[in-house]
C-alpha cells in the first residue's frame, strides 16, 4: 500500500472507533458496516 491510502485507512478507522462508545458499540457499527455493504452488493 501506498502511504497516502495507510493514512487514509488509519483516519477511517480512528474515526469510526472515536464514534463509539464501548467495545459493545464497536460490535454494533462493525455489524452495521457489514449489513451496509452486504445491502449495497445485492
Amino acid at each position: 500500500m501506498k502511504p497516502v491510502q495507510w493514512l487514509l485507512l488509519t483516519a477511517i478507522l480512528l474515526g469510526a472507533l472515536s464514534g463509539c462508545e464501548t467495545i459493545k458499540g464497536v460490535g454494533r457499527d462493525i455489524t452495521n458496516a457489514g449489513e451496509a455493504i452486504e445491502d449495497a452488493v445485492r
